[in-house]
Parts: structure tokens; C-alpha cells; sequence
């Protein structure tokens, strides 16, 4: 009797195992994400686009922002950027709401690895004309620059948040900065030229964008 209790166990392991086998091969059919994409559709190792692949990047000048990124994604560039090209350093959290003025690179055939980057204002505002726009962050070395004209906002991390940096309104109205995109430089302590290093105290004194510096 005993002998027969143990076959009866062995073949109930069997039967067991062989169900096992069954599930594991049926998990095989996807990818492991819930995709449900056959596993003979994944991409090989080393078959992603690399530097050698190219795309033709249209000219996307004039068009919204979003639809100039969705237009470049579907050519294959998929490193996308943008920059205020008025030069106030404000971001573009609503992609709708901006138009490109300008693009890099231009159109034509690039690599697809390329960066895309968009310069933008919004949809009321004119594009600035080429070339008269500064849009780098100014380089501090050993005098102050001349800052002039830049956007509050663009300037700032060429100080660091960390410096003692003061806001002097030059209307003498005394209004506080609140949004640093909206104001712009007429002039700094020290001056334009004047020895300067990083970490030393200064005053800019800022108006708002729209308003003529006194």
C-alpha cells in the first residue's frame, strides 16, 4: 500500500511541474512591462538609433512650439530644447502659448542624436530680429561686466545664488523684484569695467522690462 501511495505522489509532481513549464513559457509571449507586445518584436541590443542615423529636420520657423516639437519627434529628433529668444530667461511651461523664432540647427539632414533647440516668444509678442539679442549668461571675471539692457532673470546665475547680490528699483519707487524675468539692468555697483570677483557684494539697479532705464 505504501508503495503505491509514493507512485501516486511522484506523478502528481510531475503533472505539477509540467503545468509549471506551461506558465513560464506562456509569460515568454510578452515583454515583462504588461505591453503585450510579442517577445520577437523587441528591439535588438544595438539596434537603437545611433549617431550615423539621419533625419530630415523640417524648417519649423513660425510654427508653435508644440507642434514644432511634435513635427521634430516624428522625424526622429527626440533631444529637444528651447530658450526665451528675448532673452528674459523665462521658462516655457505651456508649449501652446510660444512661437519659434529661430531654430538650431536649421533645416535640412542631421544626425538624429543632434539637439533641436527652439528659440521662442510668445504667441503676442514679435520675434526679435538675428543677432540683436544676448541670450548667453554674461562670464564674470576679474571686472563687472556690462549688463545693461539684460534680463534680471539671465544675469543672476552668473552671480550665484549664494552672493550678496542687492535689487535697487532705479525709478526710486521702491517696488520690491518679485518676478525676475520682468525686470531688466540699467546699471551696477561697481560699474561697467570696475574690478570685480565673484562673492563680493554689488547692487544692480533693475526697471521693468517695458519702462525706459532713467
Amino acid at each position: 500500500m505504501g508503495g503505491i501511495a509514493r507512485t501516486g505522489i511522484a506523478r502528481t509532481g510531475i503533472a505539477l511541474a509540467g503545468a509549471a513549464v506551461l506558465v513560464l513559457t506562456g509569460c515568454g509571449t510578452t515583454d515583462g512591462i504588461g505591453s503585450g507586445r510579442a517577445a520577437g518584436t523587441l528591439p535588438k541590443p544595438g539596434s537603437a538609433a545611433g549617431a550615423d542615423t539621419t533625419g530630415t529636420l523640417p524648417n519649423l520657423v513660425g510654427k508653435g512650439l508644440q507642434f514644432a516639437q511634435d513635427t521634430a519627434q516624428a522625424a526622429g529628433f527626440t533631444t529637444l530644447t528651447s530658450h526665451d529668444a528675448l532673452g528674459r530667461g523665462r521658462g516655457q511651461f505651456i508649449d501652446r502659448d510660444w512661437q519659434i523664432c529661430d531654430q538650431t540647427p536649421a533645416a535640412g539632414k542631421h544626425p538624429v542624436t543632434t539637439k533641436v533647440d527652439f528659440g521662442v516668444v510668445k504667441l503676442d509678442e514679435s520675434c526679435p530680429a538675428a543677432g540683436t539679442v544676448d541670450t548667453t549668461v554674461p562670464s564674470i571675471g576679474t571686472t563687472m561686466p556690462n549688463l545693461t539692457g539684460r534680463s534680471l532673470k539671465a544675469v543672476m546665475p552668473a552671480f550665484g545664488r549664494n552672493s550678496s547680490i542687492t535689487l535697487h528699483d532705479a525709478t526710486g519707487a521702491r517696488r520690491a523684484v518679485v518676478v525676475e524675468s520682468n525686470w531688466k539692468i540699467c546699471s551696477t555697483s561697481p560699474a561697467a569695467g570696475r574690478p570685480y570677483s565673484l562673492g563680493t557684494p554689488a547692487t544692480l539697479n533693475v526697471v521693468k522690462v517695458e519702462e525706459s532705464c532713467p
